[in-house]
């Protein structure tokens, strides 16, 4: 399980995170909702490593890792899909899945990883010798999850993963995050910005307003209206 307790965060002194706690089980999918601005790429960052705290403490599976580098954080099993995907344009499909391997604790046969990859999305191994810089933007958003999930992840971090994607491929990420969950038993955060898209996919949720969390609980039995109101612009 990951644990933030009273994390604070920010950019050359000044705060974007105010004093979040937050638990996140695996096996289970976080949603993390707010309008634009408030907090919720940051609280990714942060988690990761790319951020450091101004106080508070970040727990993994039992232990402190606040200071850790996000490349020790990675071998420790979080994987991370920033927004706007960040994969490699001039290497192919398969050499971008392949250096998603570099974060396993272990090293492992790559084929076995390839062919799970290649399972959950199909696409990728009809375009695996093609260059990451000429899919679509779907087709990269697929092949980023699909290298972080080559590290062998317990938790993944999706930062608005079906922003900016056609609906059959916002429909295909969909299933494959809760077949990521409940399948492989892997903790999820998801940021995402409809409501009614990421209630469909998690169990939990976080509501970020300035920084600070204004509401949590379980998707089951929320009320949408009181939601809402965190939401509207």
């Amino acid at each position: 399980m990951l644990r933030l307790r009273d994390v604070t965060a920010g950019y050359d002194g000044s705060v974007v995170l105010d004093h979040v706690d937050m638990d996140v089980p695996l096996g289970r999918v976080t949603a993390v909702l707010g309008r634009n601005g408030v907090g919720k790429t940051t609280l990714m960052k942060t988690i990761i490593g790319l951020i450091r705290p101004m106080s508070g403490v970040i727990e993994w599976e039992g232990e402190d890792i606040t200071r850790w580098p996000p490349e020790r954080r990675a071998r420790a099993g979080i994987g991370y899909v920033p927004q706007g995907r960040e994969i490699f344009s001039a290497l192919t499909v398969e050499e971008n899945i392949l250096l998603g391997l570099e974060a396993q604790a272990e090293k492992v046969r790559p084929q076995p990883t390839l062919d799970e990859m290649y399972a959950l999305f199909p696409i990728l191994k009809e375009m695996r010798q093609r260059k990451g810089g000429d899919l679509s933007g779907g087709q990269q958003q697929q092949l980023a999850i699909a290298r972080a999930l080559a590290g062998r992840p317990k938790l993944l971090l999706l930062d608005e993963p079906m922003e900016g994607i056609q609906p059959s491929i916002v429909a295909l990420i969909h299933d494959a995050i809760m077949k990521i969950a409940k399948e492989k038993q892997v903790g999820i955060i998801l940021v995402e910005h409809n409501v009614e898209l990421a209630f469909s996919c998690a169990d939990r949720f976080y509501i970020l307003d300035r920084g600070a969390v204004v509401a949590k609980g379980d998707v089951d039995g929320a009320d949408l209206n009181y939601i809402q109101s965190f939401l509207a612009v």
